[in-house]
């Protein structure tokens, strides 16, 4: 059976409630003082099935100017709408706003129903259909049928199911693909079970038992039952009108303008950028940083308008804007929504969500106004690469794109792999998929070399930057796991040598020690001389008037061209006295068997000042093994 939303729109009293009652049995207006008034004041729901297999849900509106706001909550998800229009008065001026909202809503499919036609005579029913026609020419009714009916009588009602019917052939049922998306537009306690939420499900299916989340609070729960149209069942599919009973969320937990989504895949946005429609009713011209109410499926927030190329809208046109929410609110690529006026309070513009998290734009910046043209034209593959483009050296995931750009999983995907291939951009990481694009890894990759550069001009003795002070020099920008892959890149491209824990520049090397003059060479000198207990790194610096770094510099370059050994932190022995001192203590223990330290001081004559450091760099050397107090040579 082929599910879909019908709603009714129309001025107050123009017989929608009674339509709807006379279509399907039921009355919408459920509460006593709609009774008591005779008007709608909040949503109704009814449904129909027709012999064709066609199944409506249906959704009856208030028409009076008060309740706009809970008629805007009930247009979201509609697939087609009955415009109610009294033949009696005509279009009234709730009629044309319904209208607009209608229109900047997106809603694509629809008739007009002229009712009350008992009241009228045939040459005033013609003249208002006339008119009718004139007032939806341009509109998305336009040539849209016109049904003339009595609800009082019963005339014009089959006339109307033939005429829902083939509109409902030519309607796409929402995708049932995707995860599910229930906007709440009524919240109600049943004794016994708890607490239940009724909406249009968007996307999606959803099941009993299946784990959810309400946004924007983040609260958890589960699906705990669910009815379509008063009959249960264990899963509901998008298009149908739901009630959803939630268990683990209390009734003061939900609210109308909430959403039922699954745990962990969406979150609520505090802006979005989105493609601007301003009506030509709009009483004046809008400002930039005007504050206005939003309002997309069931919920409403105040929200500030950021226009992105110019300082004021003129009614009748169009532009880029950005929205930023007093309240986070879920909104994703593709959703419609509608402006209204704090004062007077009207209706002043709508449009289509286009990024739905957006950074803060700078105004009237190139980038970000291709993007969002990209946004609106059939070349996605292009509007997902302007996506990695704009998130510049911070890199973007997977789930983001799909968040950003609106588009299912396996879109996404395709997309990527095409622009993976053309080498427009690089994955630079496996769990989570992080990509940027070639230019930006070029960038990050430029900068690494270009601080390695600046690093070995500033250290000439050192044999090159340690991985760790490399990997902090990244831009704060970018991401630390990039860190990895761009060397690597760099290794295939010849331009850096790793080697553990240090990298250097391909084609360099550290300072030579050859020559007399040199510092190093001097150290050198300076150390072999001291012979079994040589200077300490004090008096090296003492003797040269260096600093520590200096010394320590020329020490490890002495150390990587293996004329120095180093044996603790201050301490630095030449190559030729260590080996001396090694093949003693190797010899003593050979006659002895095992050894205490005072053994080796009366065999070499050392203070103990450079004796344990001896042998503790012995026992690290793995030439001794210390037991106790005593030592032993260890075994090959």
């Amino acid at each position: 059976m082929k599910h879909l939303i019908l709603g009714t729109a129309g001025h107050i009293d123009h017989g929608k409630t009674s339509l709807v009652k006379a279509l399907t049995g039921i009355d919408t207006d459920r509460l006593k003082e709609e009774k008591a008034r005779g008007i709608t004041i909040e949503l109704g729901f009814a449904h129909l099935e027709l012999p064709c297999g066609i199944c409506f849900g249906i959704v009856d509106v208030p028409g009076h100017e008060k309740f706009v706001r809970t008629m805007v909550a009930g247009v979201g998800g509609m697939d087609m709408v009955m415009l109610v229009i009294a033949a009696d008065e005509g279009i009234m001026p709730q009629t044309r706003e319904h209208l607009d909202i209608l229109r900047l809503l997106g809603v694509k499919r629809g008739l007009v129903a002229l009712t009350k036609r008992d009241l009228v005579e045939k040459e005033w029913l013609e003249l208002v259909t006339e008119e009718v026609r004139d007032f939806v020419a341009g509109s998305f009714l336009e040539g849209a049928p016109i049904v003339a009916l009595s609800s009082r009588t019963g005339e014009g009602f089959e006339d109307l199911k033939e005429v829902l019917a083939g509109l409902a052939e030519q309607a796409d049922e929402k995708r049932c693909e995707g995860p599910f998306r229930l906007p709440v537009d009524r919240v109600f306690t049943v004794p016994g079970f708890g607490t239940v939420v009724t909406g249009t499900l968007l996307s999606g299916e959803i099941n009993v038992g299946d784990e959810l989340e309400i946004l924007p609070s983040g609260r958890e729960g589960r699906v705990r039952g669910i009815q379509a149209h008063g009959i249960k069942g264990d899963k509901g599919q998008a298009g149908q009108r739901l009630a959803v009973n939630l268990q683990g969320i209390d009734l003061d937990e939900v609210l109308r303008g909430d959403v039922v989504v699954p745990r962990g895949i969406f979150r609520a946005t505090r802006g979005v950028d989105v493609r601007l429609d301003y009506l030509a009713s709009a009483p004046r011209e809008l400002r930039h940083r005007a504050t206005v109410r939003l309002h997309s499926a069931t919920y409403e927030v105040p929200a500030q308008v950021i226009l992105l190329d110019r300082d004021t809208l003129q009614p009748g046109d169009s532009a880029y804007v950005q929205l930023r929410l007093k309240e986070p609110a879920l909104l994703l690529s593709g959703d419609s929504y509608i402006l209204r006026a704090f004062s007077p309070q009207v209706t002043i513009g709508g449009g289509v969500t286009l990024d739905p998290f957006p950074p803060r734009r700078r105004r009237r910046n190139d980038e970000a106004l291709q993007l969002l043209e990209a946004f609106g034209t059939a070349d996605l593959q292009r509007t997902i690469l302007l996506i990695i483009s704009q998130s510049l050296l911070s890199g973007i995931a997977f789930e983001e794109i799909l968040l950003r750009s609106g588009l299912p999983r396996k879109s996404v995907d395709s997309y990527l792999a095409a622009l993976l291939s053309a080498g427009e951009i690089i994955q630079m990481t496996r769990e989570p998929r992080l990509y940027l694009t070639k230019k930006a890894v070029e960038t990050l990759k430029r900068g690494v070399v270009n601080e390695m550069t600046a690093y070995q001009s500033a250290n000439p003795l050192k044999e090159g930057i340690g991985k760790e002070e490399l990997k902090s020099r990244l831009p704060k920008r970018s991401d630390l796991r990039f860190f990895t892959p761009l060397l690597s890149s760099l290794e295939r491209d010849g331009l850096i040598v790793p080697d553990r824990d240090i990298v250097r520049l391909a084609g360099t090397a550290a300072g030579s020690t050859t020559a007399g003059d040199c510092l190093g060479s001097k150290m050198d000198s300076f150390i072999a001389e001291g012979g079994i207990e040589p200077p300490t790194l004090r008096e090296i610096m003492e003797r040269f008037r260096c600093d520590e770094k200096t010394a320590r510099d020329n020490l490890a370059l002495l150390i990587r061209g293996g004329q120095v050994v180093r044996i603790s932190a201050d301490l630095f022995y030449s190559t030729a006295s260590l080996d001396r001192l090694r093949e003693t203590l190797i010899v003593l223990l050979r006659e002895r068997g095992e050894i205490i330290p005072t053994d080796y001081r009366e065999r070499t004559n050392l203070s103990r000042k450079f004796l344990i450091p001896l042998l503790e760099h012995f026992d690290s050397e793995k030439v001794t093994i210390r037991v106790g107090d005593k030592r032993v040579l260890r075994r090959k």
